[in-house]
């Protein structure tokens, strides 16, 4: 399973570095290249130490990013009023130009986690940074989160839907302009501003949402949460939302929903990386052995499974989930 997800995720990779949400066939727009997806995607390749693919997905989020600089300038000189001047969420693998399609494109956390992830492999010694330019822009990122006011920005989050504060997206960025601190100028009171709100609103998700499997970021990857904020977070997920094939995202979820919320196959995996972190082995084993059973029969990891049923959607593999399979079973 572990050489076939590798394989899994190489297949998703186009010669841009940029990885595909899922396999290139589906029909329902996850052949594009999402900004988050890439930065979970890239987890997998790091856990298997195959840095040479790592930093090639993360070179690649940065050519987008210069590519669309002007955009960026616009939206640090003025407050974006609308959803299009926002960083776009998702680009065409091959071309790396922007995907119009409306697809709820506020999405503060993809920002938080490029900066965060990119702070990190510095810090572990992979240069992802190669240049000026890429210093321009990575400081850019974080005068772009100034502008946008992200500690109090509503956007539309993880799961890309209605626009609320979102812990989740609060957090990320947090997490990233902590990171990135030790590479370009950051004013501590813009961390300050986005660690109160997350204060304020944990353990809950947003005003809508009491929990959600996207509180789940705030522990793994971006360690941004104190213990018992962990704990409340765990607790309230395994309690309301773990299913028999999934996590669902939240309660009253209307994404696919089929006689009841989608069951989400990655929130396996991500919860065994979390309980073995807390050196938890009998939490651990469970959600590993869960993982592996939702797999189908070609060791694909599905985005996710209709409720109470065997049958799950298009979206085949995910590249997200496999990436996260592979960080749970070796990358620890």
């Amino acid at each position: 399973m572990i050489t076939k997800s590798i394989q899994i995720l190489r297949k998703l990779q186009t010669p841009s570095g940029l990885l595909m949400a899922s396999q290139a066939s589906v029909t329902t727009g996850y052949n594009r290249a999402w900004l988050r997806d890439n930065v979970y995607e890239a987890l997998g390749f790091e856990a298997v130490k195959n840095h040479r693919a790592v930093v090639k997905i993360y070179r690649a989020l940065l050519d987008i990013l210069l590519k669309h600089e002007d955009k960026i300038d616009w939206a640090i000189k003025e407050k974006p009023d609308a959803r299009f001047k926002y960083i776009h969420a998702r680009y065409d693998p091959f071309t790396l130009e922007e995907i119009w399609e409306e697809w709820g494109n506020k999405q503060n956390d993809a920002i938080g986690a490029i900066l965060f992830k990119i702070g990190e492999l510095e810090e572990k010694g992979i240069k992802i940074i190669k240049n000026r330019h890429d210093l321009r822009i990575l400081q850019k990122l974080v005068w772009y989160l100034e502008s946008i006011e992200y500690w109090h920005d509503e956007d539309n989050g993880v799961w890309e839907e209605n626009e609320e504060v979102h812990a989740s997206s609060v957090g990320a960025c947090v997490a990233g302009l902590k990171k990135i601190s030790k590479i370009v100028d950051v004013d501590k009171e813009l961390i300050k501003k986005g660690q109160e709100t997350l204060n304020k609103l944990l353990p809950m998700e947003s005003a809508t949402k009491e929990v959600d499997l996207a509180l789940l970021s705030l522990i793994y990857p971006y360690n941004v949460v104190n213990k018992k904020q962990k704990l409340e977070i765990l607790a309230n997920i395994e309690e309301q939302l773990v299913r028999e094939k999934g996590v669902i995202r939240y309660i009253g979820d209307q994404y696919y929903h089929k006689n009841g919320e989608a069951e989400w196959c990655f929130g396996f995996p991500w919860l065994a990386i979390i309980y073995k972190q807390l050196n938890r082995p009998d939490k651990y084993a469970h959600y590993m052995r869960k993982s592996v059973e939702v797999m189908n029969d070609k060791d694909e990891m599905p985005e996710l499974y209709f409720a109470d049923s065997e049958e799950y959607n298009e979206n085949s593999p995910l590249g997200w989930a496999q990436a996260l399979f592979l960080v749970a079973r070796i990358g620890m």
